[in-house]
């Protein structure tokens, strides 16, 4: 496979989670699996048309501006995009790659994909009813075991969220894992997630886990 197909291809920094600031390709795919109300790129998956990019003018830019690449969407492991997915972690060379999933086929990807301690996955659960918190419990078992997979939850004072941080803190709330749990505040806006900050680090403090701001939001970089 000698391209991809993208809605966006750019380069800026990323703006969550444990690689915040740090340069990075903006790889984003179109199609998502969900519908989440307090989605920042909502507008923008349904607005942009896709394109194709030769896997070689990626590479390019990725030697002339030293940066990782972040693999988004949209959902990178719905059936459109898994496979341009995996050729992109597997075919180019980047000196780290962050992938951004709502854990529809994470598992798989991380199972396919070939082994590479430079890639981080980047697991953010949607959590609205029951049978999400079941899939999103028994998922985090089944990854908790891949050392280069991080959970990153849009808190909000809802009662499966609260349960399901609280089913991490217990059992996943250990050394080892404290460094790879993120919590991020809800909002589309600068002014929602300055507003939304305060609880999200009380929870942080609470927890033991980490706090994501959403730079890309509030300094409007991306």
């Amino acid at each position: 496979m000698s391209e991809v197909k993208l809605i966006e291809n750019f380069i800026s920094w990323q703006g969550e989670g444990p690689d915040s600031g740090r340069a990075m390709a903006i790889l984003r795919f179109k199609t998502c699996d969900r519908k989440c109300s307090w989605c920042d790129t909502a507008v923008k998956m349904r607005i942009s048309a896709e394109a194709p990019y030769k896997i070689s003018d990626i590479q390019k830019t990725l030697y002339e501006s030293k940066a990782g690449i972040l693999v988004t969407g949209g959902e990178p492991t719905v059936a459109k995009h898994f496979d341009e997915c995996v050729v992109l972690l597997n075919e180019l060379d980047y000196p780290v790659a962050n992938v951004e999933s709502n854990g529809h086929r994470l598992l798989e990807l991380v199972k396919v994909v070939t082994q590479n301690d430079r890639i981080k996955y980047i697991y953010s659960p949607k959590i609205f009813n029951e049978k999400d918190f079941d899939l999103a419990s028994e998922l985090t078992e089944n990854l908790v075991g891949f050392p280069n997979v991080h959970i990153k939850v849009v808190y909000e004072n809802n009662p499966l969220v609260i349960k399901y941080l609280e089913r991490l803190h217990k059992h996943y709330g250990n050394l080892a894992w404290q460094h790879r749990i993120w919590l991020m505040p809800k909002g589309t806006t600068r002014s929602d997630l300055i507003r939304n900050a305060e609880e999200v680090f009380d929870a942080c403090e609470r927890y033991k886990f980490n706090f994501s701001s959403r730079s890309h939001i509030i300094f409007g970089f991306v």
